[in-house]
């Protein structure tokens, strides 16, 4: 088979799996009485939406995949398990879900600390794990492509999204000079800050950075953080905070009146679906005066295409929901593995991995690519600004700034991106 044709194949084998009639029939050729797939997220605690949706793709494209016939005549199995969003939890979950239950993969995790934690693990327990929240570029960056970890592999964008691309939207704009950060106070907040200042001076040597408020996991009352870094009259704020926080974050500084006082507000993953939902009254009403900028690592208005939509229609008609990033890329991350292992014919990691060397696989998120020096899935994700639009119940991120994902996403080898304060 010629490589052309064969990567035609993969991208096709995602839209045809739809069309196929009837549950698996035929034995399974994989020599196992199901190919089992551990699932891990947060599912408790004020991220818990987040696990929840985990759980929700991979339960969707788990029966969606059995029902075309499972992989090989397989029958995909799931168990879902609470990370906590602690590492320590998920390093266990990880252990059980191999040793006791019997996964052939795993799927999952939404924190970086969990994913730097299961890492080295993973090499131990001979395992692949499918990374589909965790952002930290040392994942890939320090794991992979320098200690040559091969069970780690990313489907999600990392934090170039949060942070590269911010700066390319906004460093041709000469109103704004003076930047704030509002920071998640971990490693997602020192590097995104980090890395948006390290490319941002690229472009703007002219910029200056007046003033960094941490916020620790869990903040409830953001007001003093907004109170420091507005006393610098910065011209626009960068901010990490995410999920329910980013919600309560964007609230009270509406209350102190931040949007009549800046040019730009960027927060970071701020295009999620359970985001959205928390400012669509505000939105509405445009208290953000189309100040406001998000992203995330996939938007269920783009991409505007078919497989998108048709996702999108089945997963609110399975969930009543719509999906957010994590759910499609865990949904995504099945269809990644089923190819690998009907490629190789096997559950082995090694001939797994070997399998998505090359690979282009469309999925609802877009044509996803594999690149083989940090096995990280390489795809496009847009920037916009939170809008009304009849077509959806809740915001979607329009005015979109799309960049090809070869100018936003870093590329070995690796120079070091500071992970502090």
């Amino acid at each position: 088979m010629n490589k052309k044709f064969a990567a035609l194949s993969i991208l096709c084998s995602f839209a045809l799996f739809l069309v196929a009639a009837g549950p698996a029939q035929a034995q399974c050729k994989l020599g196992v009485p199901a190919v089992k797939v551990g699932v891990q997220g947060a599912a408790s605690g004020p991220h818990a939406d987040y696990g929840r949706q985990i759980e929700m793709g991979a339960t969707m494209a788990a029966e969606e995949i059995n029902a075309a016939g499972g992989i090989l005549g397989c029958k995909v199995e799931t168990r879902f398990m609470d990370d906590e969003n602690r590492a320590a939890t998920g390093v266990k979950n990880a252990r059980l879900l191999v040793t006791d239950w019997g996964a052939h993969f795993t799927v999952g995790t939404d924190s970086s600390g969990v994913a730097m934690a299961m890492g080295p693990v993973l090499s131990e327990l001979k395992r692949i794990h499918f990374f589909t929240h965790a952002a930290t570029h040392r994942l890939t960056e320090d794991l992979v492509a320098a200690k040559g970890i091969k069970e780690i592999v990313r489907v999600s964008v990392p934090i170039y999204q949060d942070a590269i691309t911010a700066a390319l939207i906004f460093k041709d704009r000469k109103d704004i000079k003076r930047w704030a950060n509002i920071g998640a106070d971990y490693e997602y907040g020192y590097v995104a800050w980090n890395l948006f200042k390290e490319t941002l001076q690229k472009y703007r040597p002219d910029v200056e950075f007046v003033a960094a408020a941490w916020a620790p996991f869990l903040t409830l009352d953001f007001s003093p953080h907004v109170s420091a870094v507005m006393a610098q009259k910065p011209d626009a704020i960068f901010a990490t905070p995410w999920a329910g926080e980013a919600v309560m974050l964007l609230r009270q500084a509406l209350i102190q009146g931040v949007f009549d006082n800046i040019q730009v507000w960027w927060q970071a993953m701020g295009g999620s679906v359970d985001v959205l939902e928390g400012i669509t009254a505000e939105v509405q009403k445009d208290r953000f005066k189309g100040k406001l900028w998000a992203t995330a690592r996939y938007i269920h208005n783009w991409p505007d295409t078919a497989d998108n939509k048709a996702f999108i229609e089945r997963y609110r008609k399975r969930w009543a929901r719509f999906p957010n990033y994590s759910a499609e890329t865990t949904y995504s991350a099945f269809f990644i593995m089923k190819a690998a292992v009907e490629k190789s014919r096997s559950l082995e990691t090694d001939k797994v991995v070997g399998a998505m060397k090359g690979m282009q696989i469309r999925t609802p998120g877009g044509v996803r690519v594999f690149r083989a020096e940090d096995q990280q899935f390489v795809y496009n994700v847009p920037a916009g600004r939170p809008v009304v639009d009849a077509k959806y119940p809740i915001p979607v991120l329009g005015d979109l700034r799309i960049f090809e994902a070869k100018d936003y996403y870093r590329h070995p080898p690796f120079a070091p991106v500071a992970a502090t304060k």
